[in-house]
């Protein structure tokens, strides 16, 4: 009786986890590593075969497969409202993989404004200080990232020569994974997490990528491990996560956080459950929410303590208002049932 009674438990308790994301509804087998929440009713998503999903006025998806993208995997998305948005696709460059498209009438039409076959750029993260100026990033030519800019929404970029820009190590690159291994921050600042070599770093600017600085961090890193994801909340306070992807429960430390602006990153609790996580946020200022192929994790004291919600794969995840979204293989999109964070 007593077995039937923890097994009884047992199940309910892990049909309660299973059900704490509410899946959506959207007609697409594509597989998704971006997504950017405008507000609690517009939400966009990039994803492969040249896919992007649309959520208008908080009532139903719309899906749209790009003219001419129908091959690329959009790696990251940034959305103005609900009828702008900039898509980036990650691959390699001489094999017409490289481009970012655009659009002015909610997905509609998209107008492909940069496309490169220079060898060896595969651009893995692309954000905005505000609606005119943004900045993209690809892995390392010569050595050194090779950065890009806009001051015009994303409708024309431009090579951004950097003096200051430190030199990668060797394997050094940043991983495609969630559309937050670059972000910006207030007005001017940028940072980019990294794996690939001995140890994950983070360069950070402070001038829109003109300068750079960057730091050595505890996470240990590899060919496939490192740093995935990062988020501030504002100019000093931020938080890292990482892992394995070829390893995807491997246990250890995946969790750096700084409070004075990226100069210095501390490590704090593992997350629960362990493993990678390749996308975080702050939900209203309190409890910061982590996904990744291990699972999901929240902590309401900014890391220092980490607790399960379930161990759905995701890869990225994006909050505005009241709701938070994830994304993930074949179709998966779903909004957290906001009550087990309170």
């Amino acid at each position: 009786m007593k077995n039937l009674l923890l097994l009884f438990l047992a199940l309910s308790a892990s049909s309660v986890c299973k059900s704490q994301w509410i899946k959506q509804t959207v007609t697409t087998e594509a597989s998704f590593r971006s997504v950017h929440a405008v507000n609690a009713d517009i939400v966009w998503a990039g994803g492969t075969k040249g896919t992007v999903i649309t959520l208008n006025a908080g009532q139903s998806w719309e899906v749209f497969q790009v003219k001419g993208a129908e091959a690329l995997d959009f790696r990251d998305i940034h959305a103005f409202d609900g009828k702008s948005a900039v898509a980036m696709s990650a691959g390699d460059s001489d094999k017409g993989a490289a481009k970012i498209y655009k659009t002015i009438d909610g997905g509609n039409n998209w107008e492909l404004v940069f496309q490169t076959d220079l060898k060896g750029v595969f651009f893995d993260g692309i954000d905005f200080w505000d609606a005119k100026n943004g900045i993209a990033f690809s892995d390392p030519i010569g050595g050194k990232f090779y950065l890009m800019g806009t001051d015009d929404g994303g409708q024309t970029w431009k090579k951004i020569e950097s003096e200051t820009l430190p030199e990668t190590k060797e394997g050094e690159a940043a991983f495609a994974a969630s559309g937050t291994s670059l972000v910006t921050v207030g007005k001017n600042s940028v940072f980019i997490c990294t794996g690939g070599s001995e140890t994950g770093r983070i360069f950070r600017s402070n001038d829109r990528g003109i300068n750079w600085t960057v730091v050595e961090t505890p996470i240990k890193a590899g060919k496939t491990t490192g740093l995935f994801g990062l988020r501030f909340w504002d100019e000093y306070n931020g938080i890292a996560v990482g892992g394995d992807y070829q390893n995807v429960n491997l246990a250890g430390n995946n969790v750096l956080i700084t409070s004075d602006g990226g100069e210095v990153w501390k490590e704090v609790a593992p997350t629960q459950p362990e493993g990678l996580k390749e996308g975080v946020i702050l939900f209203q200022k309190k409890v910061l929410v982590t996904v990744g192929p291990s699972g999901t994790s929240y902590s309401k004291d900014f890391g220092k303590s980490w607790i399960e919600i379930d161990r759905s794969s995701f890869h990225a995840i994006s909050t505005a208002g009241k709701n938070i979204w994830a994304v993930g293989g074949k179709g998966n999109i779903a909004r957290l049932d906001i009550k087990i964070l309170k």
